[in-house]
């Protein structure tokens, strides 16, 4: 029996494929969010939609920051297996096959990261707009080949210089096939984000 432990909203797929994303929204937002962006990448397939257990800035998160912002590690590595184990049960209670796609913002883009760091078989693709490392270190956990998109903006004010290419470095150090772009713009998405992910999600899909 599926037991619903986050908050969630699923759209079936129409391709009648399978293929599946996964959406982790930015921190003070809603498992509504990223619903317009992912119709427009992955239009055909099914999306689970999950909200964050962590309430904040009037809406929610992944995980929880410290007051100077930094990420708490050690919340991150005890939520992340929770909502691992949520996406595999959701997954076989809709009926998905295969790996999702994750599409991460911000908060959920760092937890995304956190996924592929510490349970390397769950996601078959990740697209991170605006992370950053969930881990200081690197984990012992091997990624196959797994693509990973991360796009970063170089005028970014909540983020420090250089942290999308750390998170790029660590990912690839784990084994993933990351594709990094820079983009002159903050930390809002822009036109020019999703037509990089709509490229890129086109290539590894053919």
């Amino acid at each position: 029996m599926f037991r619903s432990t986050h908050v969630h909203h699923f759209t079936p797929g129409t391709d009648g494929l399978g293929a599946s994303a996964v959406l982790l929204h930015g921190s003070g937002g809603s498992e509504a969010d990223l619903l317009p962006l992912a119709s427009d990448l992955l239009p055909d397939a099914a999306k689970l939609a999950i909200r964050g257990t962590v309430g904040t800035d009037g809406g929610y998160a992944f995980f929880r920051r410290f007051p100077d912002r930094r990420v708490d590690e050690a919340d991150v590595a005890t939520r992340a297996p929770n909502l691992a184990a949520f996406i595999a049960a959701a997954g076989a209670h809709y009926g998905l096959d295969g790996r999702p796609v994750a599409i991460g913002y911000s908060n959920g883009a760092i937890m995304a990261a956190a996924l592929l760091l510490t349970d390397p078989g769950l996601l078959g693709a990740a697209v991170l707009f605006r992370p950053l490392s969930p881990f200081t270190d690197d984990l012992p956990e091997r990624l196959d080949g797994t693509p990973v998109l991360i796009v970063d903006g170089a005028d970014d004010d909540r983020r420090l210089p250089g942290d999308g290419l750390r998170l790029a470095e660590r990912l690839a150090r784990a084994g993933a096939r990351v594709t990094h772009h820079v983009l002159p713009t903050g930390h809002a998405h822009t036109a020019e984000d999703s037509r990089i992910a709509r490229q890129w999600l086109g290539a590894i899909a053919g």
